[in-house]
């Protein structure tokens, strides 16, 4: 109590886009009293060549469940991260009646990876409405500061019951979703998340229950955001609000929208879009659109084969049974269907020169090879090759394979890296936690696209990673290294940062594995809310105790 942190003489990156330059930065209690030189203090941590900057932000996180069982939100806070949003992608976790339980969690199943009786353990399952949600959460403690959407799919879900998958809302029942999110934000959700993404499918293959919704829904929902006077809005795109619409649907509501997500595709499609938000900003549409640096890797077993399930042929599966799957890959007719499918320009085929076969019960011989050249060589079609090789398997899930699903191009990235109205996105921490780890995105982006390719000035990318997240959601007294600040704060080597390995480790309730990251080089110190969690890659136990993290919502606009 009442200790002086001084962290000396390091390189002052500020979060402001502006200039660095060598100071020390103090710290008292929770914030940060003061910047430059010849500070003293009870504590002095010597900080010569490393980069001092404000704590990173995650705006696009799923940390909704894992928040409850790991409290450290690992591997996110070994990256430097210090505050996460959940609830991305309408998937929040809350509200919730006791007997939908088994419907969300079956969602959350088939959507983002996450094993239902892992989240039957580890969610205790105290709360109902969202404002109970986030006491939950902010009892049980946070090492990171937590802020959360609530989603449009339990929302939903809560108000119609079974019927929210598989017809409009009516006018009674978007009153009573209007009234439950004007309940929310009073109780500090950050904004409504929703998702219309050909990717998101319900536990019995069939669009998920925000895929429903029809226009004046999604407006009643996004104004009844507006008219608390503050939040953002976050959209995963789709057919019921395309991209460009999101600049007009954001002209009529008012408040800042965030899209999930720009990426690279081999069609080109990135560069038509990221011509769509320039023009957007000049008339005045504040949309950001969520970037990543991270090609968009799946790795998945033929049994879950979640980028395959794009196509809606094989979304058809996903309630099927796995002697239902086996015969349906054994048809030649459902095999063409897949194949029409593709056609459709809405499901782009697969980048199969990506696909790599990563683990094979029948086939360990080809571990490590490309399905692409494999097929070449029995003069096949990818599908077909792959298909063959899991019918040779005593189950689907007996092999895995790892994929591109998009942003496989490093020019295409660069570009939409340095476009003024994009912001960092896409992390996806805390889902699909056995098909990829994103979580490292703040670290690779300081190592790979910092340091190494020299696409972002260091400046830059801290602004994109802290003070503009805290912009966009107007997050006060964070995202900044300035005096009366929340002391968030990282220290870290930028000629050693770096996102290490990704391994998968199974410590999850039930026994569940996941994919993690939890050894970056070059992260010296994170602080939160003044606090050091983690130094040097270890997490302080004395943090562990007292999770410092706190509860964060926008402030009115």
């Amino acid at each position: 109590m009442g200790s002086r942190v001084i962290i000396k003489g390091g390189t002052v990156v500020d979060g402001t886009g502006g200039p660095s330059r060598i100071a020390d930065v103090a710290i008292e209690g929770d914030r940060i009293v003061e910047i430059g030189v010849g500070l003293t203090g009870d504590e002095v941590i010597d900080a010569t060549g490393s980069v001092v900057a404000p704590g990173f932000i995650d705006i696009h996180t799923h940390y909704d469940a894992q928040v409850f069982w790991d409290p450290a939100l690992t591997p996110s806070c070994y990256h430097g991260v210090t505050t996460v949003v959940a609830g991305n992608c309408g998937f929040s976790f809350a509200p919730i009646k006791a007997k939908d339980i088994d419907t969300l969690t079956r969602t959350m199943e088939k959507v983002e990876d996450m094993d239902p009786q892992t989240l039957i353990e580890g969610v205790p399952w105290d709360f109902e409405t969202f404002p109970e949600y986030l006491d939950s959460v902010e009892r049980h403690g946070s090492l990171l500061n937590f802020a959360a959407y609530i989603g449009h799919t339990p929302l939903r879900l809560y108000v119609m019951g079974d019927e929210a998958i598989g017809r409009e809302a009516t006018p009674d029942e978007v009153d009573q979703m209007v009234a439950i999110v004007k309940d929310a934000m009073d109780a500090g959700a950050c904004g409504v998340a929703t998702s219309f993404a050909a990717t998101h499918r319900a536990a019995d293959g069939r669009p998920i229950p925000s895929r429903w919704a029809e226009s004046e829904e999604i407006y009643r929902l996004f104004k009844a955001v507006a008219d608390t006077g503050r939040g953002v809005i976050g959209i995963n795109g789709g057919d019921n609000l395309p991209f460009p619409q999101c600049y007009d649907m954001q002209q009529r509501v008012g408040i800042p929208f965030t899209y999930t997500a720009l990426l690279t595709f081999p069609n080109g499609a990135h560069i038509k879009a990221a011509e769509i938000n320039r023009k957007g900003w000049e008339r005045g549409a504040q949309v950001w659109p969520q970037v990543s640096c991270r090609p968009l890797s799946f790795s998945m077993t033929m049994q879950e084969p979640f980028t395959l399930n794009i196509n809606p042929v094989f979304g058809e599966l996903m309630s099927k049974s796995v002697e239902e799957r086996r015969a349906a890959y054994a048809d030649p007719a459902w095999r063409q269907r897949v194949l029409v499918g593709w056609t459709d320009t809405k499901f782009l085929p697969p980048q199969w020169a990506s696909f790599e076969i990563m683990e094979s019960t029948a086939h360990p011989e080809l571990v490590g090879q490309r399905i692409q050249a494999l097929a070449e060589a029995d003069n096949k079609h990818p599908l077909d090759l792959l298909l063959d090789l899991t019918l040779e398997e005593a189950e689907p899930s007996d092999i895995r394979v790892k994929n591109i699903l998009a942003n496989g191009d490093p020019e295409g990235i660069a570009m939409l890296l340095q476009e003024e109205h994009t912001t960092l996105g896409l992390s996806d921490a805390g889902a699909h936690v056995g098909q990829l780890c994103d979580a490292p995105l703040s670290t690779d982006l300081l190592g790979n696209w910092v340091r190494e390719r020299k696409v972002l000035s260091m400046e830059t990318a801290i602004r994109k990673l802290s003070g503009l997240q805290a912009d966009i959601f107007n997050f006060t007294d964070r995202g900044y290294l300035k005096p009366g600040y929340h002391a968030d704060v990282v220290v870290f080597d930028p000629k050693t940062i770096d996102p290490g390995p990704v391994r998968r480790v199974r410590d999850f309730p039930a026994g569940a594995e996941r994919l993690t990251a939890d050894q970056p080089t070059g992260m010296h110190y994170v602080f939160v809310n003044g606090t050091a969690i983690q130094r040097n890659g270890v997490l302080v136990q004395s943090a562990l105790d007292d999770l410092p993290g706190q509860m964060v919502a926008p402030s009115p606009w």
